[in-house]
């Protein structure tokens, strides 16, 4: 038996920086503690061991390091898709290894971490994903990765030669195997009796007894009835409150439904974290990984998943040395995922800020650029894998845009689902209205010009479309004449570079024509300054503007623009038909792989051309008709925009939303279903619900939510929170605190989070004020030992921050709205949530519109619900277990009292100064 290999440690400083102080760890064991200037003295030119060195540099004022033992690329590579929060304590969770109490304990942890993951890859050096690791480790350190003769110590290969081939993840990697179509699904339904034994069996003999949870499911059971008539689905809003049991609620009726009758449940949610929480909640359904694998699969869109065809391109010829650590890790993860997932799955969320964006986005098919079956990497493809699995799965959970982007494709790659579970349910409507909107604009024209023609000039290794068909069309002249018409028309769209030729003066430079996009886009920007209230301002700032009255130049730019689109889809149009019409005309020649590509390019030709194309014909024609007549109601609500960053423009255009965007979500996702499932903890406005017509609140949520659009009237159900939100909760608005006064908004955060020394979520309506209050107080807060971070300042994604905020049980963290919608902190992590003002909608013409034309006359109302949903949402996240104890603040004297009748029943609201709230902050998170 082979002797386990020597580890070989570095002979370097461990460094743990702060906020204005470092401590040094020296390489004989020696801690200093010094201020950031000399921390960066003591470390320059030694490589010192660290956390997440972008963020340690950051906090030591310094643009970078030159080379770092950076410990999360350490463990990237010896325990690769096992993500953790980047930083010491969430290495040691994750590592299972002692907490560190302070800075000291952090900085003397960082050589036993190192130890911990070297020994762990000794012991599984013989894995078959080791089978490579010694020469992509060698051609990782050729390219300046530290770590490198630590690792080949590791592997028992200290000599090991640098071998390119290691990123070539692919030989590596499953490939799937089609099966036959799977047969008809039955229709059995599913009994409230049957779905109550079947969360009994999941959840086990020993469980906790929750009635709530049980009735939840006997009420979700009735959206797995068989369904009676075309467009009429079985209809169920079922509200649950907090700590109910909700997942696993609709997890029993669902996934016995599927069992019974052949076909997979989809299960949809607005974020990304509910859709990890879901996948680790069918654990107990399905205990064994391998079960649980081919039964429930997480299905997201393409542009999500790791592209082998991409990878292989940047790594063909040898990765280019920047890229050669950044790349090593991901072959790594490749070859140890789950499922391919690089945007919220089990890809470290960090890596791409250690390296930067450029490291990670390329690798994704961002763009819509597949070629599917003419892909040398097809058969082991991530995204191709999913599709099969989810055929074939008991349980499908996906996101809302997924399923609304397939269902207005008709289906998709995926076929359209029987049953539908809405999770997040509150978010029907924000998600609708992203997903059946169309924006033209200079981003989104650009966009397509690169689809079509690809790379023109520069490092982009775009594919365009005659690349991507040319096997296709070979040399048939009925496919290539309109596909060079098209390409030709392409040019037609705004050219690379249009951004700096936005605020061009043609009166100045008259020989400088636009062509027809560019020449629309100057068109809108003019209108949107002239009609900005502000125009020092609009110069400044994002600007927007009615379309209606239109500008004497608007209506010929949008002419000419509409001819130039007629004439690019037109030949696109030709060509998608006669694309289609091989699959019929060669029928019993066509191989399954070319038939595969033939209907991939179709369905890519009508989501990334021609329905773009046909909704930017509609509403360039609107620009064109008369103005409608005042105080009529609207199908869509359209707008003008100018985007700016920097002082410069970024982009211009007209957007068109539906005024109730429920309406197509109802028409193309709910009806085409056999039944729907939407729930949420807060489905409904508790103020209504205690209004004189407790019908109110449930006709509003059937508004909200698409099924008052349905023929068939919703079930409605309700279950209470089991919390005793008046024992574990208070809430206080701070009565003295001038919230246009950003020293004392400021003030009164750092005293809230000492009060509560630390585990506090402060969410802020505007990124400018965010930032402004982080550097008024990360420096005081750091020094109490509360560490702090914040979204828009730390160099993490939002995912990191979260899975930081979760394991340092004493840190703050500052977010916006994506933190409130986002965060699922159960435990001390999140004790106290402080709001900096009141969350009022945007008065943007889009929210002009509808508080107008869906409030039934009452916009103020209008305001007030949405305002109201959001305190509520947040108020949520703050206890999420029944030992949970958490304090609620609003930073505004303002705020109507009408507005927190929405948080839960029983919860304490109390109006203090600052002083008071201070103390009975303290006092009540201090009570056992």
């Amino acid at each position: 038996m082979a002797s386990a290999p020597r580890l070989l440690l570095p002979d370097v400083p461990a460094l743990v920086a702060g906020i204005g102080r470092a401590v040094l760890l020296s390489a004989d064991g020696e801690i200093e503690i010094l201020d950031t200037v000399a921390a960066a003295r003591a470390v320059r030119g030694t490589a010192p061991m660290l956390v997440h060195a972008p963020a340690t540099a950051r906090r030591l004022g310094l643009p970078g390091f030159e080379a770092a033992h950076d410990l999360l690329t350490l463990l990237a590579f010896c325990r690769p898709a096992e993500p953790c929060a980047p930083t010491p304590r969430g290495l040691a969770l994750a590592l299972d290894l002692p907490l560190p109490k302070d800075d000291e304990a952090a900085a003397a942890l960082l050589p036993e971490i190192a130890t911990s993951l070297l020994r762990h890859l000794a012991d599984t050096r013989a894995l078959p994903r080791n089978r490579d690791a010694a020469g992509l480790a060698a051609r990782m350190g050729e390219a300046g990765w530290p770590w490198a003769p630590s690792v080949l110590a590791a592997l028992g290969e200290p000599q090991a030669k640098p071998d390119a081939r290691a990123y070539k993840v692919w030989r590596r990697l499953p490939e799937w195997e089609e099966g036959a179509p799977p047969p008809p699904p039955s229709a059995f339904p599913v009994e409230p009796a049957e779905a109550r034994r079947r969360l009994a069996e999941i959840l086990g003999a020993g469980a906790e007894q929750r009635p709530q949870q049980a009735d939840y499911a006997s009420a979700a059971a009735a959206a797995f009835a068989p369904r009676e008539y075309p467009g009429a689905p079985a209809l169920v809003l079922a509200e649950a409150g907090t700590g109910t049991g909700k997942t696993l609620g609709y997890v029993a009726p669902a996934s016995l439904w599927a069992e019974k009758n052949g076909a997979p449940v989809w299960i949809s949610t607005y974020t990304r974290n509910l859709q990890r929480q879901i996948d680790q909640e069918t654990a107990r359904l399905f205990p064994d990984p391998e079960e649980r694998r081919r039964r429930v699969v997480l299905r997201k869109g393409r542009e999500n998943y790791l592209c082998l065809l991409n990878l292989d391109d940047l790594t063909s010829a040898g990765p280019p040395p920047y890229l050669a650590v950044a790349l090593g890790l991901v072959a790594r993860w490749a070859l140890a995922t789950r499922d391919g997932d690089l945007m919220g799955g089990d890809f470290p969320g960090w890596i791409g800020e250690l390296f930067g964006p450029g490291a990670v986005l390329p690798l994704a098919d961002r763009r819509g650029e597949c070629i599917h079956s003419a892909c040398p990497h097809y058969k082991a493809c991530f995204v191709e894998h999913s599709i099969r699995r989810a055929r074939t799965a008991r349980i499908v959970v996906a996101n809302h845009a997924l399923v609304m982007v397939q269902a207005a494709l008709g289906g998709g790659e995926d076929g359209a689902p029987l049953r539908l579970v809405f999770d997040e349910g509150h978010h029907l409507f924000d998600a609708a209205d992203s997903a059946f909107s169309a924006d033209l604009t200079g981003g989104e024209m650009a966009e397509l010009r690169r689809w079509l023609l690809g790379a023109e000039g520069g490092r982009s290794r775009a594919r365009g479309l005659r690349r991507r068909i040319e096997d296709l069309a070979g040399e048939r002249p009925d496919l290539l004449t309109p596909l060079e018409a098209a390409l030709h028309a392409a040019r037609a769209l705004p050219v690379p570079g249009w951004p700096s030729r936005l605020a061009h003066d043609l009166r100045a430079d008259p020989d400088a024509t636009p062509n027809a996009a560019e020449a629309y886009l100057r068109a809108v920007r003019e209108q949107v300054l002239a009609r900005t209230r502000d125009k020092a301002e609009a110069g400044l700032y994002d600007s927007e503007c009615d379309l209606f009255p239109v500008s004497a130049a608007l209506p010929g730019a949008a002419e000419a623009l509409g001819r130039a689109l007629d004439r690019l889809g037109e030949p696109l149009k030709a060509l998608r038909e006669r694309l289609a019409a091989r699959l019929e005309e060669e029928a019993e020649t066509l191989e399954v792989a070319d038939r595969i590509r033939i209907e991939a390019a179709c369905r890519a030709l009508d989501r990334r051309a021609l329905m773009p194309i046909q909704a930017w014909q509609g509403m360039l024609a609107t620009l064109q008709a008369d103005p409608p007549e005042p105080g009529t109601r609207p199908t869509f609500v359209d707008w003008l925009s100018l985007e700016r960053r920097g002082g410069s423009d970024t982009d211009a255009g007209m957007h068109r939303h539906h005024l109730d965007p429920t309406e197509p979500f109802a028409r193309s996702v709910a009806a085409p279903a056999h039944g729907v499932l939407i729930t949420s903890a807060t489905l409904r406005d508790e103020a209504e619900a205690e209004d004189e017509d407790p019908e109110a609140a449930w006709r509003e949520a059937e508004a909200r939510t698409g099924a008052a659009h349905l023929p068939n009237p919703a079930i409605r159900a309700a279950v209470p929170s089991p919390f005793d939100y008046g024992a574990r909760t208070r809430c206080l608005v701070v009565t003295d605190v001038a919230k246009e006064d950003a020293g004392q908004v400021a003030a009164a955060f750092q005293a809230l989070f000492l009060a509560s020394g630390g585990g506090g979520l402060g969410l802020f309506t505007a990124i400018r004020r965010l930032r402004d209050v982080h550097a008024r107080i990360a420096g005081p807060l750091e020094h109490a030992g509360i560490p702090l971070y914040a979204q828009h300042v730390d160099a993490m994604d939002n995912a990191t921050l979260v899975d930081v905020f979760r394991a340092e049980e004493h840190a703050c963290l500052l977010g916006t709205d994506a933190m409130r919608d986002g965060v699922d902190v159960p435990g001390n992590s999140l004790r106290l949530l402080v709001f900096d003002r009141v969350p009022w909608p945007r008065p943007t013409i889009l929210h002009r519109e509808r508080r107008l034309h869906l409030s039934g006359g009452r916009p103020k109302d209008y305001d007030d619900r949405v305002a109201r949903h959001r305190l509520r949402q947040a108020f949520g996240r703050l206890i999420r277990r029944a030992d949970d104890k958490g304090v609620f603040v609003l930073l505004d004297r303002s705020a109507p009292s009408r507005l927190l009748h929405g948080l839960p029943p029983g919860v304490l609201i109390r109006r203090l100064g600052l002083t008071q709230a201070v103390a009975e902050t303290r006092g009540f998170l201090a009570e056992a």
